[in-house]
């Protein structure tokens, strides 16, 4: 009964997979570059609405396939936020219990969503309380602690099947520059990150993979010093991105390099993309798209031209009680002026 059980969720993630489309890739040209294409990965239009639908279906995939999970297990998980919202959609999907444990100053509209698809949150003070006490629930309830942050990086297939490395190639192909320059992602487990540039390197792509890393976050200073065992007290300000530590699916030997961006600078950028775009976007986005703007002026100084793809991990719906409230952006992120100022007229949208 078990095994058959196994089967039918199987059959129902790979069936709600087939009834859901590739996401867009968005062009913008860069007037101020010329010769030089940036892309967007739209990763919002996912039906849990952010990139975190794709490790989510991973994760549960990766956990039947091992029978870790089985008809009744309550479902735990560490987040702050996305990856819960699209966990709470699988979880409800194949009938599951779903706790999402989570930092008490995650973002109400997604503690709203995860409670939409049925999910439960559990609180707690600080970011580096979610891996204890996740365990701890999983062993009290008898459950099954999904772990992204150790997990991500193995259940995706990097080699192809339709991950997001694939996907973006092979829409690229019709592109002026089919083969990107750089592809620029943020880190939050890391396993994104990883699925990137080990499909770059078995694809025997030229492109250059750049992790861009926010303000109170060890990734950056991982890599640089080539040591995993750092730590902070502090935590991202850029939901979704960032860590107190180096996650166990974060791989720094498949990454060319990594930049690190202000918060300031992160905020700054979703406001002048809404102008463009006319809609909302995460932080993390603004994140990944400094990064991206930054390497387009290097490319612009040495006379290059070329295309650079990066993603947008989430609407900014989310986040109107903070990164669209100004109060709470100078409250909590600072004076994004100077940043502003450097971004009207570099962009439009085709």
């Amino acid at each position: 009964m078990s095994h058959c059980w196994t089967t039918k969720a199987i059959k129902e993630i790979q069936a709600d997979y087939q009834r859901s489309s590739d996401t867009h890739l968005i062009r913008l040209n860069l007037p101020t570059f010329p010769g030089i294409h940036l892309y967007l990965k739209d990763e919002s239009t996912h039906p849990t609405g952010s990139l975190k639908h794709r490790l989510a279906r991973s994760l549960f995939l990766y956990a039947l396939s091992n029978g870790w999970i089985k008809e009744g297990t309550p479902i735990i998980e560490s987040s702050s936020g996305s990856t819960a919202v699209s966990e709470a959609y699988f979880a409800r999907l194949l009938g599951l219990p779903f706790i999402a444990v989570m930092p008490s100053y995650t973002a109400k509209r997604k503690i709203q969503e995860i409670e939409f698809y049925g999910g439960k949150c559990h609180f707690v003070d600080h970011s580096a309380q979610i891996y204890a006490e996740s365990e701890r629930l999983a062993k009290e309830l008898n459950g099954h602690y999904m772990d992204q942050f150790t997990y991500a990086e193995r259940a995706t297939d990097w080699r192809g099947n339709n991950n997001i490395a694939e996907s973006i190639f092979r829409q690229m192909q019709m592109e002026p520059f089919p083969e990107p320059d750089y592809i620029v992602m943020s880190a939050g487990t890391g396993g994104t990150s990883a699925t990137l540039g080990r499909y770059i390197r078995y694809q025997g792509h030229n492109t250059k993979l750049i992790v861009v890393d926010p303000e109170n976050s060890v990734f950056y200073d991982c890599y640089r010093q080539n040591c995993c065992d750092i730590v902070s007290n502090c935590s991202s300000k850029i939901e979704g991105i960032g860590r107190p530590r180096a996650e166990p699916s974060f791989i720094p030997s498949v990454i060319d390099d990594m930049i690190q961006v202000p918060d300031c600078a992160s905020v700054a950028t979703i406001y002048w993309l809404e102008k463009l775009l006319g809609r909302k976007v995460g932080a993390s986005t603004g994140t990944n798209i400094w990064g991206a703007l930054l390497l387009a002026n290097q490319m612009h100084e040495r006379g290059e031209q070329g295309s650079i793809v990066t993603l947008l991990c989430d609407s900014g719906e989310r986040y109107l009680d903070t990164y669209y409230n100004p109060d709470w952006v100078k409250n909590n992120i600072g004076d994004i002026s100077l940043y502003l100022k450097q971004l009207p007229n570099l962009c439009s949208y085709k």
